[in-house]
């Protein structure tokens, strides 16, 4: 049976995308999208609900001004805030986007109370940690996408230098988003293949700086606007994972409680996804190397966590 409602706030690009790609898996009775710019999410949302003939879905799509109709949402996805631009960074995002997302949490859970959030809103790891905070919720239904679309600008990377099909590179980032993320190269494969013994080393650190810069390099050429196609497609995956409960692991900001030697912050990791939310981290031995980039990680999350402590 199909979950009843599944809410995406923010009608911009990624959240847009992320409702069109969301209502193509045809796997709940109702997407919303909300916005507080009146028309724009009911126009977008009869866009996407004009094309369910042809992409052969059937779930319905709503486009409202009014957190009344998000009402029971088993997902909420919050794309709200201001979107980077031509020489900003994710921190310089901070102020503006913290008051935006609190008052979103706060907004939702007026009628969505065991709403399992999934936060994309910029800087993702300090957002994600901002609405555990103002919502008081468990900390398997609070998650920040940052590691799926890295791990799917890694593997896409990866992919094109090695000469093989995208399907056929399995990789995964961890840590914080942006210049502090930790691809795990000894564990990356290309058809099983380790990925090390294909590509110079040289090569290889060039190709996880670009990962790093994957955003940035985006926003360089829009220079109006920023990545939403894989951002979209990434959070719309998390959410089948949640709603379908199929167990997917996948890379996400979640509650550290020592695993990975780390405590009492929100940062990328490998979990698995189900309908409680995160349902477990994969916890493993990491290499010196990598231990050594994940608390330098930790670190710059760590710093921007006294930025939201009013937020209540």
């Amino acid at each position: 049976m199909k979950t009843k409602r599944v809410t995406v706030v923010g009608a911009g690009n990624v959240g847009a995308t992320a409702a069109r790609a969301f209502a193509e898996m045809n796997c709940v009775q109702e997407v919303v999208l909300l916005d507080v710019v009146e028309g724009v999410p009911q126009g977008k949302a009869l866009d996407i609900q004009e094309s369910a003939s042809l992409r052969r879905f059937d779930t319905t799509v709503t486009g409202t001004n009014d957190y009344a109709d998000t009402a029971n949402s088993m997902v909420t996805v919050i794309t709200a805030g201001v979107a980077r631009k031509p020489g900003m960074s994710r921190d310089d995002l901070l102020e503006i986007n913290a008051k935006i997302v609190s008052e979103v949490t706060k907004s939702i859970l007026e009628y969505s109370p065991n709403t399992i959030f999934i936060v994309v809103s910029n800087p993702v790891d300090i957002m994600t940690q901002l609405v555990r905070q103002v919502s008081r919720l468990p900390k398997q239904q609070i998650m920040g996408m940052a590691g799926v679309l890295d791990t799917a600008r890694f593997q896409t990377f990866v992919a094109e230098e090695v000469g093989c099909s995208y399907q056929d590179v399995v990789g995964m980032v961890l840590g914080g988003h942006g210049d502090q993320m930790v691809p795990l190269l000894r564990l990356c494969t290309a058809g099983g293949v380790p990925v090390r013994e294909l590509i110079a080393p040289k090569r290889l650190q060039e190709i996880v700086t670009r990962t790093q810069k994957g955003g940035a390099e985006i926003v360089s050429y829009l220079k109006t606007g920023s990545a939403f196609f894989a951002p979209g497609v990434s959070v719309a995956e998390m959410a089948r994972a949640v709603v379908t409960d199929s167990k997917r692991v996948m890379p996400c900001v979640a509650a550290l409680q020592g695993e990975f030697g780390i405590s009492g912050i929100m940062m990328g990791v490998p979990c698995v996804l189900g309908v409680e939310g995160v349902e477990k981290i994969l916890d493993f031995e990491l290499d010196e190397e990598e231990r050594a980039l994940m608390e330098t990680s930790a670190a710059s999350i760590r710093k921007n966590i006294e930025f939201i402590q009013d937020y209540r």
